[in-house]
């Protein structure tokens, strides 16, 4: 099994250039090396100058890239519910034309696009496979997708495939209305069991990292440390930061002197906030980014000598253990206040809420049937004791 490094961080900071630079250098020193974007504004093209297509086109030795197109991946890993949902807008009075492009719900393509990461590494064909992910909210919602597909393959579809088995046939009769049949639901089931073994493939800490890419600006570094805290709410392994576009030394005029302060103000302000990740930097380049030539300098000033897919730091996002008369489920959670977290639980079931953004985290078998009795902040972890029980 291959490695997966995933770049995210705000628009505009530079996860596309710094994803080839990455992937460029991974494949000069002899992986098979695939790049693709998640980011529905692609730009990977732009960054080699060469076209690509939506399945992996090869653009150096050992070096592939794609960036995918809609109609291409919906009809790959949706075909046969896009066919579902088109009938049903039809039924309601759309005209087919415009059904067709309803049908295509927001965030399916980006969906799409996940599933090529578990198709391109299980191919056999790429020792690493490198993700420019969109920018990090969007990327968030859409790494919470694999688990929540997960409960919904368990919880759900179950329960939904016995009533359209049941009542499918007389809705139909009465109203004509379009009611999915095993088909769609085969294909849902199979594009739910894909994305949760998506999950499984990228909370392997030793198989997939996340990697943010941040400008030493005090929006970009806030950004970057709350998608730190919920890819650790979400168990996903942040191994480095990026901080790319710093100013060189050699820079004199007085007003580009006023940014060089405030850079290296916020360079340590980066450092000190992510520690112990390591911080690797990149400069602000004379000359555009574009190009086997333009990356390659990228990569040099990066990563020097080093392999970039190597991982940095490995951190268990998530543990269990035993405390005096409790069980301890615990969580990283950096960048976090106690009274910013919300926990319900119910049964085997546990709710962690922080901010906008929410996990149905699956109890280990170690605290099924245990109730959670406290919870507290322990540094920048977040500590769930439970009820041991005979």
């Amino acid at each position: 099994m291959g490695h997966i490094i995933l770049y995210t961080g705000k628009g505009g900071v530079g996860k596309t250039t710094v994803s080839a630079a990455t992937a460029l250098r991974a494949a000069e020193m002899g992986y098979r090396t695939v790049v693709l974007s998640t980011d529905a504004a692609h730009s990977l093209a732009d960054s080699f100058d060469a076209p690509l297509g939506p399945e992996p086109t090869q653009v150096a030795d050992n070096l592939w890239a794609q960036e995918s197109d809609v109609y291409f991946n919906i009809k790959k890993w949706w075909g046969i519910v896009q066919e579902w949902l088109t009938a049903l807008l039809v039924w309601q009075g759309m005209r087919e034309m415009e059904a067709e492009e309803v049908a295509v719900l927001p965030g399916m393509e980006e969906l799409a696009n996940l599933l090529w990461i578990t198709r391109n590494n299980e191919s056999g064909n790429f020792d690493v496979v490198v993700v420019d992910c969109a920018p990090t909210g969007q990327a968030l919602t859409l790494l919470s997708f694999p688990e929540a597909a997960r409960w919904w393959v368990d919880k759900v579809l179950p329960v939904e495939r016995r009533l359209a088995k049941i009542a499918g046939p007389v809705v139909r009769g009465l109203t004509g209305m379009p009611v999915p049949n095993k088909a769609v639901f085969d294909a849902a089931e199979e594009l739910a069991s894909r994305l949760a073994e998506l999950h499984d493939l990228l909370s392997d800490r030793e198989v997939s990292t996340v990697r943010l890419v941040v400008n030493p600006e005090k929006m970009v570094i806030k950004e970057a440390q709350r998608s730190f805290t919920y890819l650790n709410l979400y168990g996903y392994v942040t191994d480095a930061v990026v901080c790319n576009r710093l100013l060189p030394k050699a820079v004199a005029d007085s007003y580009f002197a006023r940014w060089q302060t405030a850079q290296r103000r916020y360079r340590r302000q980066i450092e000190e906030a992510f520690s112990p990740l390591p911080v690797l930097t990149a400069p602000l380049l004379e000359h555009e980014v574009v190009g086997i030539e333009g990356l390659r300098d990228l990569a040099q000033r990066l990563f020097g000598d080093d392999d970039p897919t190597q991982i940095y730091y490995a951190a268990v996002a998530q543990e269990v253990r035993a405390q005096d008369s409790e069980y301890v489920l615990s969580l990283g959670m950096p960048f976090v206040e106690r009274e910013e977290i919300s926990l319900a639980q119910r049964g085997d079931e546990l709710s962690i809420k922080v901010g906008m953004y929410k996990r149905q985290v699956l109890l280990p078998r170690a605290l099924a049937g245990r109730k959670a009795v406290s919870a507290k902040m322990d540094g920048d972890r977040l500590t769930i004791a439970f009820a041991r029980t005979e």
